[in-house]
Parts: structure tokens; C-alpha cells; sequence
């Protein structure tokens, strides 16, 4: 068997196109824009986790109430104690116990007893007087400072024989009104006894209560559902 030599190649093939050249790697230099913004990113995402772990773990002082706080009650520094707490962004809303009280504020809201105290529950004038109801019956345990009660008169039924379908029927003095302090001798709350409530009531029902004690009845308190306020 013979093999044919191979066909030259006509002339001109292969001339004149360019030869390949190999890609070399260059090292990255320190003036490499994108090295540079590259280093800045990440020292920026290092910096500011680490100011979200510090701040997330930092504790400030805030006062809390040392006892039910009630509306009408001057702001002062024996019915408060200081925590630290961790509020991170919340921090501002807050009474701060690093700093001097406000001068001239009241409570304008229950805050209760451990509550820490917002700066939304003080004021300068809650609007509320606070009158002393004697309460001749016993009291639920439910009524201590804080509560919110329904104040009712309950008129003294009539001396004259027969005279019982002219008796006048209970009526509301007020409704919702806190209790801003229970004084009473021991075991009176739960049993019959002298009472006297101090109750906060608002300006405009103030002459009615205050007509319902002078009266010929008694007051009659109820608590409210829900408890505090």
C-alpha cells in the first residue's frame, strides 16, 4: 500500500492572524480601587456589629415605682428606686435615674409597684382631685392603691311605714376613678369595719361626690374589671 504525499498548503494560509497570548495574574495593589473599597466594606460590617453587640449588652439606669405610683401624686424620689436595665433604642422613653427628677411633675397614670416609669405617665396637672370616702361594709381584697373602682349612692331607706316604693334607687358618682390609698384598721378590707378610701376623682364629678357624702346614704364601691389602670 502507498500514501499519497500530502497536499502542500496553498499559499498565504495562516498568515497574518494574530498568535494567542497567555493571561497572566496580577498581584492586587494596595492602590487597586477595588481592593480598597473591598477593605472598607468589610472594616464597616466589623465596626458596626461591633457596636450593635455593645450596645445590646450595655445596661442604664431608669427609676422604676417602689410601690403603686397614682395619678395626682407628686413625683419624688422616696416613691422610686433605680434598676439597670437593657432598653438598646427604647432607652429614651424612660424616666433615667442618673439624672436630676423634673421639678413640678405629677403621675398622670397608674404605674405600678416594679413598673418602670415612662415618661408619658408624667405631667403637670392629672386633672383629678383626691377625696376621702368612708366605707361603713367590708371591702374586697381587690381594693388596694391602684385600682379602679365605680362609685355609687346608695340612699338610707325611708323611716315612715310603707314608705318602701318611694325609696330612691342606687346611682353612679363616678366611674373608673383610681384608688390612691386604702386606710383601714387591720382586717378591715376583707371584713366589716371603718374604711376610708382616697379615691381620684375627676374635676367635673367632684360636686356630685362631694354631695353624695353630705347626703342621707351611703357610698358604695365596686371594682371595675380589669383591675388597675
Amino acid at each position: 500500500m502507498t500514501y499519497a504525499p500530502a497536499a502542500p498548503a496553498p499559499p498565504g494560509l495562516g498568515q497574518g492572524l494574530p498568535e494567542p497570548v497567555a493571561t497572566r495574574l496580577r498581584r492586587p495593589r494596595w492602590r487597586d480601587p477595588r481592593l480598597l473599597t473591598g477593605v472598607v466594606i468589610v472594616a464597616l460590617s466589623v465596626a458596626l456589629g461591633s457596636w450593635a453587640v455593645a450596645s445590646a449588652s450595655r445596661t442604664v439606669p431608669v427609676f422604676v415605682a417602689d410601690g403603686a405610683l397614682t395619678p395626682g401624686e407628686p413625683l419624688t424620689a422616696d416613691a422610686l428606686r433605680p434598676v439597670d436595665v437593657r432598653l438598646g433604642a427604647g432607652t429614651g422613653r424612660y424616666l433615667p435615674a442618673d439624672e436630676p427628677l423634673p421639678e413640678g411633675v405629677v403621675v398622670l397614670r397608674v404605674v405600678d409597684d416594679g413598673e418602670l416609669v415612662p415618661f408619658t405617665a408624667l405631667g403637670t396637672d392629672a386633672g383629678v382631685r383626691s377625696v376621702a370616702v368612708p366605707v361603713a361594709s367590708g371591702l374586697s381584697d381587690r381594693i388596694r392603691a391602684g385600682a379602679v373602682v365605680d362609685l355609687w349612692f346608695v340612699p338610707d331607706a325611708p323611716v315612715a311605714p310603707g314608705a318602701d316604693a318611694d325609696r330612691p334607687e342606687p346611682s353612679t358618682l363616678a366611674q373608673e376613678v383610681v384608688v390612691e390609698q386604702v386606710d383601714a384598721e387591720e382586717g378591715a378590707i376583707v371584713v366589716d369595719g371603718t374604711v376610708t378610701l382616697h379615691v381620684l376623682v375627676p374635676a367635673d364629678a367632684l360636686p356630685t361626690v362631694l354631695a353624695a357624702l353630705s347626703d342621707a346614704g351611703t357610698v358604695a364601691v365596686v371594682p371595675v374589671a380589669g383591675g388597675l389602670r
